[in-house]
């Protein structure tokens, strides 16, 4: 499904990917980890076009582009087709303040895919039940709680039937009690079969999720392999100083979650 061939990424005189390749099957859930400042969130726009690559290929389904020189820039045309493909969630919502919760998922179909309202009504209604919230569909964002405005970010972005989902820490700007219901659609999402990646610091919930976790630190990739075996097991010194710092006991908990402590 995904393909990540050689992307290179500078702001300036800062490399912040380097040399980055990595491939994602149909249907896998993969979990990027890593300290601050490593390029996860970089890798993610990238794959979603917010940010151009410098140099390097990308292949989301059947379509694939390349990066560097000689290439010729993306139409807005294109751009636009291509980040149908990759629905992104991140960190802070972005909901449209004035419209409602129905009208915020119901935008992107009926402005970039061009359905009719009724036809967006429906889909729209669908994706909101599919993350536990039809029932605030006449609701503005302003009388949610952050973990609905995350859900509702998540409705959206499935409301363009993508064929890959991206996570950037969608669960980093809630309060504590608000993750679990954030974190619940995105294991439903798993289960169905999505296929996504998911930059987070819930190690608990990539261990028990993903199927692969990628470490990567200082713009490359140091250790990728099975879930279970990274989070339990790291190979890496650079993997296991990093997750160090984090209490997981070896074992799943009560409902299939992780405990962490």
């Amino acid at each position: 499904m995904i393909t990540i061939d050689s992307i290179e990424k500078s702001f300036g005189s800062l490399k912040v990917l380097k040399d980055i390749s990595l491939s994602v099957g149909k249907g896998q859930v993969v979990a990027l980890i890593g300290p601050s400042g490593s390029g996860k969130s970089t890798l993610l726009r990238c794959l979603n076009l917010l940010v151009p690559p410098d140099r390097g290929s990308i292949d989301i389904g059947t379509t694939s582009l390349s990066f560097g020189l000689g290439k010729a820039p993306l139409s807005h045309k294109k751009l636009a087709q291509f980040r149908q493909k990759t629905g992104m969630v991140f960190q802070h919502f972005n909901l449209f303040p004035h419209m409602t919760v129905l009208e915020n998922v119901m935008e992107g179909p009926v402005t970039v895919r061009k359905m009719t309202k009724s036809a967006a009504s429906d889909l729209a209604l669908a994706q909101l039940s599919r993350v536990g919230l039809a029932d605030k569909a006449n609701t503005h964002p302003s009388a949610l709680s952050g973990g609905q405005k995350q859900r509702v970010a998540i409705a959206r972005a499935l409301a363009m039937e993508p064929e890959v989902m991206l996570f950037d820490e969608a669960t980093s700007a809630l309060d504590p009690e608000l993750v679990g219901d954030v974190l619940n659609v995105m294991r439903d999402l798993a289960s169905e079969g999505m296929t996504m990646i998911i930059v987070t610091h819930e190690m608990a919930f990539a261990r028990d999720v993903a199927d692969r976790v990628v470490f990567m630190r200082d713009g490359v990739v140091v250790e990728d392999g099975e879930a279970v075996q990274v989070i339990n097991d790291p190979q890496d010194p650079r993997t296991q100083a990093f997750l160090s710092h984090f209490r997981l006991s070896k074992e799943r908990g009560h409902n299939g979650k992780a405990g962490e402590s």
